[in-house]
């Protein structure tokens, strides 16, 4: 069998898509945050470095590094130019509403939350409404904006969610008409978007940057259907699967998270819904992974679940070498494992594949 496996790894890497080496393949799994807000920082530059050499797939924007948008924009721009033939994901959250990164005080135009842009526009409104959003985002170099939310509003007690008025809609044909407008105006701008949080994070009774957050007694598989009508629909870009436990799909007596779940992004998101695009974690700093997974175990589980991107916001214990860390972590499980080196090269894929609407 490691034969067989060792075979097809040399087929994927027979590939001109793969003509890359085990590090530089692993290199396009791992966004991280970062120290810095302008083009000139130590950290941004060795950012650079990585994009450049093929050590770092992208990196992911907080408020801590938005000094002003014209800082922003170069900063971006300076990372994009490291590596353009292969983009990196410069990647925002900006949904809207509370969940912003680009605020009025650095002069950005906010929009409304979720709920808000429901129930004062009809979908066409709101793609117009997205799509001025999703072009500002372009202009200052994003690449990928973390939205839109496709959970459904079904707990009124929901902390996460429903607090912050980040759902559509408890209907799950209306949570898809919208996110359908969101994701829309966002191609249309050259902009990617994420599907979240997968499986369903509206009706929790939890909050997953806490803790562990246990959906085995509030989940209904109608949270399933936003993802299926824009799957069915051709959404093929990325999903971003929580950190939500269900003793269900949970690998036996292991309490593994969505996340770190084969039964449900092989089994569930890939198998049932037909997904073929790139699965992207939670921040796997949050604490319901912290809090139980060191960093080793967490990519080794991550990526053997099916996982393709790996990101890590970088402010549990920050550190310019987090991105290093998980290479390390990524090539050394790959040279021993013939099979896990196979899921690398199959994640490289998928990523260059979606990075290619980038540089059309």
């Amino acid at each position: 069998m490691r034969a067989i496996l060792a075979l097809l790894v040399g087929l994927l890497f027979a590939q001109p898509i793969s003509a890359a080496t085990l590090e530089e393949m692993a290199g396009q799994m791992i966004v991280v945050g970062f120290s810095g807000d302008s083009a000139d920082d130590r950290s941004v530059v060795a950012l650079r470095d990585a994009i450049a050499a093929g050590r770092l797939g992208g990196v992911m924007l907080l408020k801590t590094n938005i000094a002003s948008l014209k800082a922003v924009k170069a900063m971006n721009l300076s990372l994009l130019a490291a590596r353009p033939e292969l983009p990196p994901f410069i990647t925002v959250d900006q949904e809207g509403g509370a969940v912003e990164r680009l605020t009025r005080d650095v002069g950005f135009t906010e929009i409304p939350n979720a709920r808000t842009v429901a129930k004062d526009n009809d979908p066409k409104q709101a793609l117009a409404l997205y799509g001025d959003l999703a072009e500002r985002i372009a202009a200052l170099g994003f690449t990928v904006n973390f939205g839109p939310v496709v959970d459904l509003d079904i707990n009124p007690d929901n902390q996460v969610i429903t607090k912050f008025g980040r759902s559509f809609s408890a209907s799950p044909e209306t949570v898809a008409l919208y996110a359908a407008a969101f994701v829309t105006a966002h191609t249309r701008a050259g902009v990617i978007s994420a599907l979240k949080h997968f499986p369903g994070h509206g009706s929790s009774t939890a909050d997953s940057h806490e803790g562990f957050v246990d959906i085995t007694k509030t989940w209904s598989r109608a949270e399933l259907e936003p993802y299926r009508l824009l799957i069915a629909g051709g959404f093929n870009q990325l999903v971003m699967v929580g950190h939500l436990y269900h003793a269900d799909y949970s690998g036996g007596d292991t309490r593994l998270p969505a996340s770190l779940s084969p039964e449900w992004i092989t089994g569930v998101l890939r198998g049932e819904l037909g997904f073929k695009g790139v699965v992207i974690s939670d921040d796997l700093e949050m604490g319901a992974i912290r809090q139980h997974f060191g960093l080793k175990d967490t990519v080794i589980r991550a990526v053997n679940a099916g996982m393709d991107v790996l990101l890590f916001s970088n402010t549990a214990n920050s550190r310019a070498s987090l991105g290093d860390e998980i290479l390390a972590i990524l090539v050394a499980e790959g040279n021993r494992d013939p099979a896990f080196a196979a899921r690398i090269a199959e994640s490289y894929q998928r990523i260059v594949a979606l990075k290619g609407v980038l540089t059309r």
